[in-house]
This record gives structure tokens, C-alpha cells and sequence, in this order.
């Protein structure tokens, strides 16, 4: 069978060939409507670009590497679901990696060690610092994501995230604004990579300070991961403990799912007793009984965001782009 040409994909949509390149190669303009019609021509007709031929002619191979810590995390596994899936409605295909957070790994995912001819990374980092990012070449561009990541803006870094400390501090509010005032925060760290427990603290205590509530630290629950496991155990030694909580502010939604869990074994109700607020709007949450609330970490704005940076003709000196986000009440 002969290879389809984007000619044939031209024909197929009655378009010029130079509207079916735009949309494969993310240049020029293309209506909305009439780049559904040529990515559903793509599908129907099964057209592959020619990747080397594409990388010769305009110095793109169409291939982004996006790497993270761990997939077995539903919020990286979801952020990489919506990422792959905004990559491909501009014809561009995504190589998805883990480092499971070992600095050595992420040195090499960083400088696109065993990839192949890269248009960019998109990486979330735990263990690299400025000094590991200071003298990267300039190509593939490297953008950033978490919290994590936000130290690492520089001059050849980008980072896209959400403001942390404002998000949090309006999670923390919405749990008062509902009258609850002994309001545990699940997700404290005290040791490792820990800018995203230090950040939601912060948005924490800003949001209590409003409200003329003193910290009390016998509500801060420590863990060392952001998972189900260390939700449930920190929420089991606040129990233990005889710490008085009507509300908990887990810092992830894998800590609240695990905080639900030693909730629901201890017979306590939820939200009649305890009010429970998370934090990433990953989908599992959204049919969990019982409920609580999240944040929407705004993965679909930060994926908008990166591609946008990644096909410009330039990128512009490294800085941090801001994306909204939102408290889904439940």
C-alpha cells in the first residue's frame, strides 16, 4: 500500500497542503474547525509525518519527552494523559519517561540522554538544583513543572505551575468559611524534596492568620510521601494522639484518599465530623464516597501553556508562567 502524503490529506478535507502542514508541524493559523477536520483526515487515512524529512526541512522532529517522578501517582498519570492528549491535537507525539525522583536520572532526562531527536522536555524534578541547570545547553528546550521545579527558573528554564501558597490559602478558607476552625494539615515534611508540603503550609498558615486563628502545632501532620499509605498513618497518629480536628487540609488527594480511609475505619463522619479538603482534582476523587474537596491544579491550562512555549520560533529568557487554578467544592 503506497505511503498517504499530506497531499492526500489536503485532498481528503479540500484544503491546501499548506493548512494540513501547519497543523502537523503546530505553525501558522488553522480555524478550530478546520483542524478537526484534518486531524480526523489523519486517523481515517492513517498519515504518518516523515520525522526525519520534517526534522531536515524545518528543524523539528515532533517528538516531546515528558518526564516524571512516578506514574503509579494518579496525578502524574493524569497530568500525562491530558498532556499527551493536547499534544496530539497538534499532530506532535510525546515520550513519556520516569525518574522515580533519583537525581542521577533526572541529570539525564534533563540533557535528553537516550532520546531521540527531541523539539522538547517537559520535566518534574525532585532532586535537581539551579547549579545542575546553569550551564544546560540552550537545545532541546527544557520546561519545568511542580513545585519542586520553581527554583530552577533561569535564563534557558521555564516553569508553568500554579500559584501554590494562594491556591492553598483559599483550600484552607473555604474550610473555615464553613465553620470549621481545628483544621489539621496533612502533608507536613520535615525531611527530603519538600517545596510542595512548604508552600501549601504557607498558604495554610496565611489562611489562618487571616481568620486570627493561631497555629497549633499538634495539628501538623507529618509525612514523609505524598501517597495513601502516609495519609492514612499521619491521620491514625492524630487519633492516636486524642488531637481534636473537625477539619483536615491534605496536601494531595492521595494523602485525603488515605485520610478517608483511617476515617472511615475509626467510624468517624465524613463530613458530618470531619470535613476533608484535597489537593490536585484527580478523577478518582470525583466518585469517592464520601466525598470531599480539591484543588484543580489547572493541568489542562498548563498543558495549553507548555506546547504554546514550546511552539514558538523562539523561546523567550526563562521565566515562571503562571496558570489558574481552582477549589472544586464537594
Amino acid at each position: 500500500m503506497p505511503r498517504v502524503t499530506l497531499a492526500d490529506v489536503a485532498e481528503r478535507v479540500g484544503v491546501s497542503a499548506k493548512s494540513v502542514s501547519n497543523v502537523v508541524n503546530g505553525t501558522g493559523w488553522v480555524s478550530d474547525a478546520v483542524r478537526e477536520r484534518i486531524l480526523a483526515a489523519i486517523d481515517e487515512l492513517g498519515y504518518r509525518p516523515n520525522l526525519a524529512a520534517r526534522q531536515l526541512r524545518n528543524g523539528r522532529s515532533g517528538l516531546i519527552a515528558l518526564v516524571v517522578p512516578d506514574l503509579r501517582e494518579p496525578y502524574f498519570a493524569e497530568f500525562a494523559s491530558r498532556f499527551v492528549a493536547r499534544a496530539q491535537q497538534r499532530a506532535l507525539t510525546v515520550l513519556v519517561a520516569q525518574t522515580g525522583g533519583e537525581h542521577a536520572a533526572e541529570l539525564d532526562m534533563m540533557s535528553g540522554v537516550g532520546f531521540p531527536a527531541l523539539d522538547g522536555i517537559v520535566l518534574s524534578p525532585l532532586q535537581l538544583t539551579a547549579a545542575d541547570v546553569a550551564d544546560r545547553p540552550p537545545s532541546p528546550p527544557l520546561i519545568v513543572i511542580g513545585e519542586q521545579a520553581e527554583a530552577l527558573v533561569g535564563p534557558g528554564v521555564h516553569h508553568v505551575g500554579i500559584d501554590n501558597v494562594t491556591a492553598a490559602a483559599a483550600a484552607t478558607a473555604h474550610l473555615l468559611d464553613a465553620g470549621r476552625r481545628r483544621i489539621a494539615a496533612v502533608g507536613v515534611q520535615e525531611a527530603g524534596p519538600s517545596a510542595t508540603s512548604r508552600l501549601r503550609f504557607d498558604g495554610y498558615r496565611r489562611a489562618l492568620d487571616t481568620a486570627g486563628i493561631p497555629l497549633d502545632p499538634a495539628l501538623f501532620a507529618t509525612v514523609e510521601h505524598f501517597n495513601r499509605a502516609e495519609g492514612s498513618r499521619a491521620v491514625q497518629r492524630l487519633l492516636d494522639d486524642g488531637v481534636d480536628f473537625d477539619a483536615l487540609f491534605c496536601f494531595s488527594d492521595s494523602l485525603a484518599l488515605g485520610a478517608l480511609y483511617t476515617l472511615g475505619s475509626a467510624g468517624i463522619a465524613v463530613p458530618e465530623r470531619v470535613a476533608v479538603m484535597g489537593f490536585d482534582g484527580i478523577e478518582e476523587g470525583r466518585f469517592h464516597i464520601p466525598t470531599f474537596s480539591t484543588v484543580n491544579p489547572g493541568v489542562e491550562d498548563a498543558a495549553g501553556t507548555i506546547l504554546d512555549l514550546l511552539g514558538a520560533p523562539a523561546l523567550p529568557p526563562g521565566a515562571h508562567h503562571s496558570v489558574p487554578y481552582a477549589i472544586i467544592a464537594r
